[in-house]
Formats: structure tokens, C-alpha cells, sequence
């Protein structure tokens, strides 16, 4: 069966490349958004297997987004993805309850080598 992927993040060309680099590998994108609002109100409405939530958005940023459905949803799996510099996110994020994180850029090989591992959770 397919892991259903939800992809959060401001820029368009990230979520483009993690379309990418997940296609052919038993994942199927469910949906996107571009900031933390949108993605709250999405992983109700489609209650992905995985989130890959960036942390630096528009009108909420990832770990408001990620303690938000994390306190409605405590089985949800979401993967943090921040930028170099964010170590004290990371934490916050682990708190908040994402179940990992990756720091951009990443390889293809990371990404779905750490989605592989958050469907096994």
C-alpha cells in the first residue's frame, strides 16, 4: 500500500523536489501547502501517513503547525526539514512532537531512506 505524504513548505521549488525525488518509492503526495495554516486544516481533512513540514512559513510557522496537529492527532508522523542553523528548532520541533527531522539540502537516498523509517514508527 502507498505511504500518504502530505508536503509543507513555502517555496514552491522544494515541495517540486521532494514530488520528485519521492516518486517510484511507495509514496503517493496527497497534498501541499505553503504555510502552517493551510497545513493544520489539510492534515484534518486528508490525515496523511507522513507530514514534511518546513519550519519557516507564512501565517504559521512549521512547529506552531506541528504542535498544533500533534495535540490534536498524537499518532501523527511529521518530518521536520530546516534549514542549516536551526538546531535549537529541532528541538522545539521534537517537543512539539515531530517524530524526526533533516536539514536542507538533502539527497534523495536521506529523504526517502528517513520516510522508509518514520512509516516503520
Amino acid at each position: 500500500m502507498m505511504t500518504r505524504i502530505l508536503i509543507v513548505d513555502d517555496t514552491f521549488f522544494i515541495r517540486e523536489t521532494i514530488k520528485r525525488m519521492i516518486d517510484g518509492e511507495d509514496f503517493t503526495v496527497v497534498g501541499e501547502a505553503d504555510n502552517g495554516e493551510d497545513a493544520v486544516n489539510l492534515y484534518r481533512e486528508l490525515q496523511p501517513d507522513i507530514v514534511t513540514m518546513d519550519i519557516t512559513m507564512p501565517l504559521k510557522n512549521g512547529l506552531e503547525a506541528t504542535k498544533e496537529i500533534c495535540d490534536a492527532f498524537p499518532e501523527a508522523k511529521i518530518l521536520m526539514i530546516t534549514a542549516v542553523g536551526q538546531q535549537k528548532n529541532v528541538i522545539t520541533a521534537l517537543e512539539n512532537g515531530a517524530k524526526d527531522f533533516m536539514t536542507k539540502p538533502f539527497t534523495q537516498e536521506r529523504l526517502v531512506e528517513t520516510l522508509k523509517r518514520l512509516v516503520e514508527v
